[in-house]
């Protein structure tokens, strides 16, 4: 190949990529010969790059004998098309120019074997690895999953004591110039001492504007991660972290499992309702019983209205304090069942679960129709697949229970608007919190 040619790829190959942390590209030369590589380090195995090449580079010393080592070695393969170069390039593979000759050098690595399992954003299909501690480990575990030219890593420091190494990843293409602009502003507006994890943004961002709902998501998953790059978020990935943060975020990003895409349509569709229905049963079902068994009872029929009444009967104070008590007991199981062991922390929840409802209703500190009401607001609530939302949510009910108590059923109605309105107040960098038309990725 002519070497004005050579030289014509090779800068158009180094165009088309974008200019990361992680793009390598290294030059070798001894008084015979010359060799120049460019390869992506985080899905590119340095190790078998240095045993394989760099070092029989140095100990051959005829430009000719090393060109038959590159042309018999197994692992090196000849160019062909500068787009499937260009593709390898993406999957791991370096890039050698030697001589009058383009070679392909197999050196990819696997990172799912670094990695562990998914532990909170579990799923029943689809992949099953989580990000690990490793910052590099991480970025090679997206750049495996999203093998875009256009996708670019800046990096930078956050934390005046910890200085800790942060990276911003984003699709030059499909990102928004603004929303990018405003979250790099942020990160260098952080006057924090130390910083370890990214799910420290969450609270930093909510000391800065009182939110109550969270305005960034937090995954482990990878493959979460490649799909909101593809729909145009930025990506922070922080080191010693195993987790991501996804910006901006809205209502309909924490409502969304992963699962989603690994399913028909309908089933999808079935899916998606029934996670709204219980965020819209967890909030207001509490607050909706005190309303109604207070305030209006003739909405229910004749025998559910007589029914609760019987239940109640033994029931010394009004139905708002039986809530509460429950509300209240159900958060410390939840709480408990996080802190205990995981061996016997399942058993110990459940078994006190049982007990204290079983207790509590023969007692007569609560009714029967309340065990179930307070089982189905704990199962709604955990029907949400975002923990943070989630937490979110739980505290939001209360809001609703207090002024169904002093307002009775216009009260569950003016809470439920006054979250609305709250959450259409909010925004993620620019982005409508209840924006719910899914984002289309941006052409050229």
């Amino acid at each position: 190949m002519p070497t004005n040619m050579i030289e014509t790829i090779k800068e158009s190959l180094k165009n088309r990529i974008q200019q990361s942390e992680d793009v390598i590209y290294k030059e070798l030369h001894t008084k015979e010969k010359y060799i120049e590589a460019l390869y992506i380090k985080t899905i590119s195995d340095e190790a078998v790059f240095y045993d394989k090449l760099i070092k029989p580079f140095f100990e051959i010393a005829s430009p000719v004998q090393f060109l038959a080592y590159l042309q018999s070695n197994p692992q090196i393969k000849s160019f062909e098309t500068e787009q499937q170069t260009l593709d390898e390039l993406l999957r791991g593979v370096a890039i050698l120019f030697y001589q009058e000759y383009i070679f392909l050098f197999d050196n990819k690595v696997d990172h799912n074997n670094q990695v562990l399992d998914t532990t909170v954003e579990t799923t029943v299909q689809g992949p099953q690895s989580g990000f690990s501690e490793s910052l590099p480990v991480n970025l090679g575990l997206i750049r495996q999953r999203y093998p875009e030219t256009t996708l670019k890593v800046e990096s930078t420091t956050v934390g005046s004591i910890s200085k800790t190494k942060v990276m911003i990843l984003y699709d030059t293409v499909r990102s928004d110039p603004d929303t990018l602009n405003r979250i790099k502003e942020f990160l260098t507006t952080l006057d924090v001492q130390m910083f370890q994890t990214g799910e420290q943004l969450l609270d930093i961002i909510k000391k800065t504007n009182r939110a109550l709902f969270p305005v960034m998501l937090v995954t482990e998953r990878p493959d979460r991660v490649a799909v909101n790059l593809a729909t145009g978020k930025v990506i922070i990935l922080v080191h010693g972290s195993p987790f991501a943060v996804i910006l901006p975020t809205v209502m309909k990003d924490f409502l969304a499992s992963m699962e989603d895409i690994y399913n028909t349509y309908w089933v999808v569709k079935f899916l998606q309702i029934l996670r709204y229905v219980g965020l819209f049963v967890s909030m207001v079902l509490p607050g909706f019983y005190v309303a109604v068994t207070s305030y209006n009872p003739e909405l229910f029929r004749v025998q559910l209205a007589l029914s609760i009444a019987g239940s109640r009967a033994g029931v010394p104070y009004p139905s708002f304090f039986e809530v509460l008590f429950m509300l209240f007991m159900m958060e410390m199981l939840t709480e408990a069942s996080i802190r205990l062991p995981k061996a016997i922390g399942p058993t110990a929840t459940t078994v006190g679960g049982l007990i204290l409802g079983q207790a509590a209703t023969e007692a007569g500190l609560v009714s029967n129709i309340m065990i179930i009401i307070t089982s189905a607001v704990a199962i709604c609530n955990f029907v949400i697949p975002i923990n943070a939302f989630s937490i979110t949510i739980r505290i939001m009910k209360y809001v609703v229970l207090v002024l169904s108590t002093v307002f009775g059923l216009v009260g569950s109605v003016l809470g439920f608007l006054m979250v609305v309105a709250y959450m259409v107040r909010l925004d993620s960098f620019g982005e409508p919190f209840l924006t719910f038309l899914q984002s289309k990725p941006k052409s050229n």
